[in-house]
């Protein structure tokens, strides 16, 4: 098991300086998006910075659903600045920029490639030290705080992929909730959907003991490996959370103990799937999200396309737990209980059916779009959105049921519309 540090509780952000100065950082790259960098959580951490006295240079480019060019930017800004130690203060985008900056500026001969996953990068294991880095998360959604993955959409090939390795999560993720009542409606649902998707897949994934082959050695074992004991623990419980409070944190921006607790279950949820890892809706979100057309979701602050990385997530998962549930369907069956369904009389062999209505039920009473179609997808590209799953072997192979191309269609297909 990894996980990083945590510190959770409102108000720990002005602890930041004191932490940098306990570090003996010198030279301290702070990171953030061109919106975050007006609102309150990036003054509260500016505030602990000028009040320790901390050197610090500012990076505030970093792109909302990033891309190998917006990474190959902040890498550039990472090796110029001989940085010491980072500072993340966003959601996963920014989160998992600096985790990339800070891998590149450590290992400056390595190719960008290098470690980026298999088959479109080489998927290297990092030998390099790092160097120390702080998030400070402000959405309830990636649990990147936690998490050894930097994700960015692949231009060239549209497509969405990453880097996964245990040697870049953060050393210590601040867990502040205060900075969960600047984000908006849509953002918070967003972000959310990520978190039930996180768990859902985790404990559903297929089981570590299932997995094989064994490394040769123990660096190269992946960090995602399966269902396990332990990530079972955190994924029920962060479902659990979501089940009691996202409705809440969305239609209540004021509604803070509800907010404070998504911000933590994205911090369990990360810690579940950062060990487990996660399947078929991610696999199948990268291409949704690689090959958006015209789309631009309410909320978001930005000058280009996007579907968030949670929608594109949440839009597939009726028909994925549909398609998954023969395999553990008592799994498939507690998830929906949870979720709010009534299973007293419910049959094992329905429990795909059972979950997929129970999901139905939720998105539709928060406005969530019908699905891929109503973000401007058709049936004619589901041929391409299946080519660009295809490469995301290290999630897709977490699936508790083999798929075919086959499968993929008609899981997109299924997915067009949800209602």
């Amino acid at each position: 098991m990894a996980i990083s540090n945590i510190r959770y509780g409102e108000g720990v952000t002005k602890e930041i300086g004191m932490d940098l100065q306990n570090l003996g950082a010198r030279r301290v790259c702070l990171m953030t998006d061109k919106n975050l960098s007006q609102l309150p959580p990036v003054n509260a951490v500016l505030n602990s910075l000028a009040k320790y006295g901390v050197n610090f240079e500012m990076y505030d480019n970093v792109r909302v659903e990033p891309t190998d060019e917006s990474f190959l930017d902040a890498i550039r800004f990472a090796k110029k600045g001989e940085f010491d130690t980072y500072v993340a203060v966003g959601g996963g985008s920014v989160i998992d920029t600096c985790k990339a900056a800070n891998l590149f500026a450590s290992s400056p001969t390595s190719d960008f490639l290098d470690y980026v996953n298999a088959p479109i990068g080489k998927g290297k294991p990092v030998t390099e030290p790092l160097k120390p880095l702080i998030a400070v998360p402000t959405t309830s959604g990636t649990g990147s705080e936690t998490t050894g993955v930097a994700i960015f959409d692949f231009k060239e090939l549209k497509v969405k992929t990453g880097i996964a390795s245990r040697a870049i999560k953060p050393t210590l993720g601040i867990i502040d909730p205060l900075h969960t009542l600047s984000m908006p409606e849509r953002i918070v649902a967003n972000s959310g959907f990520d978190v039930l998707c996180h768990a859902l897949e985790s404990y559903t994934a297929l089981p570590y003991h299932m997995r094989s082959p064994c490394p040769s050695n123990p660096i190269n074992r992946p960090a995602y490996q399966g269902s396990n004991p332990i990530s079972d623990v955190w994924a029920l419980h962060a479902l659990r959370v979501v089940a009691k409070y996202l409705k809440r944190a969305i239609r209540n921006p004021e509604d803070l103990e509800a907010r404070a607790n998504m911000h933590l279950a994205s911090a369990f949820a990360g810690i579940g799937f950062g060990n487990a890892g996660v399947h078929l809706c991610h696999g199948m979100s990268y291409p949704i999200s690689g090959l958006v057309k015209t789309y631009k979701p309410k909320d978001y602050n930005v000058d280009h396309s996007l579907v968030p990385h949670g929608l594109s997530v949440v839009l597939t998962s009726p028909a994925v737990f549909a398609f998954t549930a023969q395999i553990h369907p008592e799994r498939h069956l507690e998830a929906a209980e949870i979720l709010g369904a009534d299973i007293r009389t419910a049959r094992i062999k329905d429990a795909g059916f059972i979950l997929a209505d129970t999901l139905r039920k939720f998105l539709f009473d928060l406005n969530v779009d019908d699905g891929l179609a109503a973000i401007g997808y058709s049936k004619a590209d589901i041929p391409a959105l299946v080519k660009g799953t295809l490469p995301q072997e290290r999630v897709t192979k977490l699936s508790p049921r083999p798929q075919t191309e086959e499968d993929l269609s008609a899981l997109f297909e299924a997915s067009m519309k949800l209602y």
